[in-house]
């Protein structure tokens, strides 16, 4: 008994190491609570449930990462524009912390190594969005093994700062809506954005959206929130129309 105990003991601490030693790799950070960095690559496909019927996924550590973020961005915003108003700063932070965003740091860090998920057809709508949910849950995780302090500066020095230009963010308008809105005011054209489909499930909703130009349909977009699909959407019908 006592041989299988330390063999298993030696094997969870071999396991605890290799994690220790990708996660230093692809984010730079020398992990104290391992079990916390082990629970952020724990997709919900994959976790196991609890007595209580709770998982143990890095769902709760993603709400936690997505909060933090949110406040160390919005933070760095308010002290290096100190004359911009509040319709700015929203506007920036949520340019560079939106899913697309998080999603595409996510890759380059090599995020996709390392997290663990089902990956059968069944829950291939929640992939879209993995390796930003992932990023934001070692977020959380830093900031519980490490505090405030050294979790800011890991997000500010190892994540933004090195992969994010932030006055390229600030200089292009993004704001594809605004613009095909404009375009159809100039031209005197009816617009409209109609939401053709919300596909529902336990873990996500999903919005399928349309722009209609004079009864025209013309470019549709699918995202997990109605702005950004109305955004794809505006887009890919801009691209369609030529609209800089």
């Amino acid at each position: 008994m006592w041989a299988r105990f330390f063999q298993f003991f030696k094997r969870v601490s071999r396991d605890d190491k290799e994690l220790a030693k990708s996660i230093h790799h692809t984010l730079g950070i020398k992990p104290v609570n391992i079990s916390l960095y082990r629970l952020a690559t724990q997709h919900s496909s994959v976790a196991k449930e609890n007595i209580g019927g709770s998982k143990d996924s890095n769902e709760r550590l993603e709400y936690l990462g997505d909060a933090i973020l949110s406040a160390i961005v919005a933070d760095y915003l308010f002290k290096k524009y100190p004359y911009k108003d509040e319709g700015f700063l929203t506007e920036i932070r949520s340019r560079i912390v939106n899913r697309e965003s998080l999603n595409h740091l996510g890759k380059k860090l090599g995020l996709d190594e390392i997290v663990a998920y089902n990956d059968t057809r069944r829950h291939a709508q929640a992939y879209k969005s993995i390796l930003g949910d992932t990023l934001e849950a070692f977020i959380g995780a830093v900031y519980l093994d490490k505090g405030y302090k050294k979790c800011r500066y890991f997000v500010m020095n190892s994540l933004l700062f090195p992969h994010l230009d932030i006055d390229k963010i600030i200089s292009i308008n993004p704001n594809f809506k605004s613009k095909v809105i404009e375009w159809a005011h100039r031209n005197a054209k009816i617009i409209r954005f109609d939401i053709l489909k919300v596909i529902e499930s336990k873990h996500y909703k999903e919005f399928i959206a349309q722009v209609i130009i004079d009864d025209k349909p013309y470019g549709k977009g699918t995202a997990f929130n109605k702005k950004r699909a109305e955004q794809e959407a505006a887009e890919k019908t801009c691209k369609m129309l030529k609209i800089n």
